[in-house]
């Protein structure tokens, strides 16, 4: 049998603050093996969070516990911080939802993807920037070599995330986790992103951690759905099932899509049971 790349079971995020604890996450648990992970739901449903824990990347404040929180045989909770920065960027990267809030505005983007591969890489400056050419070749940008000695203000919203995309591929990851990365370009170049990414993740053999909020997109592009509300795992299916989703929330979030081919006067609204918190 197959070990996943990903083990995580019974998985809480807490957060102290003045007004008292708020729970993140509520034993949430999953796997993750060499393939394309969606993970959808609202804003606030813990998404971003669980991401986050799995690369230890969350604010003092946070209390994280687990039964098991672990990356191919690494115990997250309690590995070193010297092999948890080995692990993120190195291991597992992370595109996150905006390039301009991600890259550095004083360093050109060839810089700063020769700055990520030199990080996990023993490699002299002349090959970090050939690699960092090649990277952006892969990522399908035109004109490569104008785009390696700008800055990321020169630089379009759909380009600037393809340099992200270029910059987490440089130390050859194992696990990619994209957190909303199109939610800030136009419709006409997500599609494009999205793409790419797909095509990166199967020919490098990587598993993929897709977080989003939009059902259609991640059913088309993923291979497993898992979703949560108010940081608990509601349902778990096959993308290609979508349609057949059976839990009540679930089958609520499809309702609410707007349809071309069956416009509706109003959409409906969704009615949230708190027994779902105590199932």
């Amino acid at each position: 049998m197959v070990q996943p790349l990903v083990e995580i079971q019974d998985l809480r995020v807490d957060f102290a603050s003045a007004t008292g604890v708020t729970s993140a996450v509520r034993g949430l648990s999953l796997t993750l093996g060499r393939e394309k992970l969606g993970i959808v739901g609202e804003s606030g449903s813990g998404k971003s969070v669980t991401g986050r824990a799995l690369m230890r990347l969350l604010p003092p404040s946070a209390h994280v516990s687990a039964k098991t929180l672990r990356f191919d045989g690494t115990d997250v909770l309690r590995a070193p911080e010297r092999e948890m920065r080995r692990l993120r960027g190195g291991r597992i990267g992370l595109i996150l939802q905006d390039p301009k809030y991600s890259l550095n505005p004083v360093m050109t983007v060839g810089a700063q993807i020769a700055e990520a591969l030199r990080q996990h890489k023993r490699v002299g400056r002349g090959e970090a920037r050939d690699t960092a050419l090649a990277l952006l070749e892969s990522v399908r940008i035109r004109d490569p070599r104008r785009v390696l000695d700008s800055y990321p203000h020169e630089v379009s919203g759909g380009m600037g995330q393809r340099v992200m995309i270029a910059m987490m591929l440089a130390p050859e990851p194992d696990m990619l986790i994209a957190d909303e990365p199109t939610s800030a370009l136009d419709s006409s170049v997500q599609a494009e992103i999205l793409r790419l990414i797909g095509e990166l993740v199967d020919s490098r053999g990587m598993a993929l951690m897709l977080i989003s909020h939009d059902l259609p997109l991640v059913s088309h592009f993923c291979d497993r759905i898992v979703v949560m509300y108010a940081g608990r795992v509601m349902e778990e299916l096959k993308a290609s099932e979508l349609h057949r989703a059976e839990h009540p929330y679930t089958r609520g979030l499809l309702a609410c899509l707007p349809s071309l081919d069956k416009p509706r006067g109003r959409l409906p609204t969704m009615n949230r049971d708190p027994a779902w918190l105590s199932a």
